[in-house]
């Protein structure tokens, strides 16, 4: 009875196996020909039900799943299931783990990383032609990259210095400009210091020419009363013979100055010796003796 027993436990226990293998399988089949398929839905569909639902411990289901959400698009799903995979210790399902990790990693601001998930893949599988090319071709880009950041940084730099440059000599000829117009403001003001001293001594010479002339009106005005009052007074029976000298004297030295034109210091030279011409000339009318007297006639 015991063994009867034993016998239909197992016998249950197969029958529920075989039906799970089954019903698994056909899921795999189903997914797998949903993929090919490019339906892609429905195949993350049945891969999510195997592992979540029913707990297979499948690495190519996983692998598989990964593909799927990588044809989505969705990038992070697909990353998260190639992660997981890379503590694999099948060498071959690891490398291709990593050569989708760097597939992933294949933009211009992940190139480094992306060379490291490629050179993953070659360690665990030299084989993996694919993870080699890419490898090669990522290597290439970086180059690239980075031979066109130090263009940039180059020309950034040429820049700069073109831009100092330019600013420099900017400044230069704002100070030049600025210096320009200080020398103009400068000169202006000389010139303008020169015209105001130039003035001012036309003025003063005015003023002196002014003075003198009318110091030389006085000077004249002097010498003609001097003239009269040194002139001598007739005496008796000199009347005939001063009148006859006085017609003789020569014209006053006004008179002369303003008949001839001459310089204002030649005309004090020459007004200056007429006065001593005529001094001289009453000194001598003062010597002259007066007519004798009759030496028969008495003195009475």
């Amino acid at each position: 009875m015991i063994r009867l027993t034993l016998i239909l436990f197992f016998a249950v226990c197969f029958s529920a196996s075989a039906n799970d293998i089954s019903k698994i399988n056909q899921l795999k089949k189903k997914a797998e020909v949903a993929f090919k398929a490019g339906q892609y839905d429905e195949a993350v569909t049945n891969y999510s039900y195997l592992i979540d639902t029913l707990h297979i411990e499948d690495e190519q289901v996983s692998m598989n799943l990964g593909h799927a959400y990588y044809k989505l698009g969705q990038k992070d799903l697909a990353q998260a299931q190639y992660q997981k995979l890379t503590l694999s210790n099948d060498k071959a399902l690891k490398s291709v783990a990593y050569q989708q990790l760097g597939t992933l990693s294949n933009d211009p601001k992940t190139l480094e990383k992306a060379m490291a998930f490629f050179k993953e893949s070659i360690k665990n599988d030299p084989s993996n032609q694919d993870a080699r090319y890419n490898y090669e071709l990522v290597k290439k880009k970086l180059k690239e990259q980075q031979e066109q950041n130090q263009d940039q940084d180059q020309n950034q730099d040429q820049d700069q210095e073109n831009e100092d440059e330019e600013n420099k000599e900017n400044k230069k000829e704002n100070e030049d400009q600025q210096q320009g117009d200080q020398n103009k403001d400068q000169e202006n003001q000389d010139q303008n210091e020169e015209q105001q001293e130039s003035e001012d001594q036309q003025n003063q010479e005015n003023q002196d020419q002014e003075s003198q002339d009318e110091q030389q009106q006085d000077g004249e005005q002097q010498d003609g009363e001097q003239q009269e009052e040194e002139q001598p007074q007739p005496q008796e029976g000199e009347e005939g013979e001063q009148n006859e000298d006085q017609q003789q004297q020569p014209p006053s030295p006004s008179d002369q100055m303003q008949e001839m034109n001459i310089s204002e210091e030649k005309a004090k030279m020459i007004l200056e010796a007429l006065k001593n011409s005529e001094i001289q000339y009453i000194q001598q009318n003062r010597r002259k003796p007066t007519k004798r007297k009759d030496s028969d006639k008495p003195d009475w």
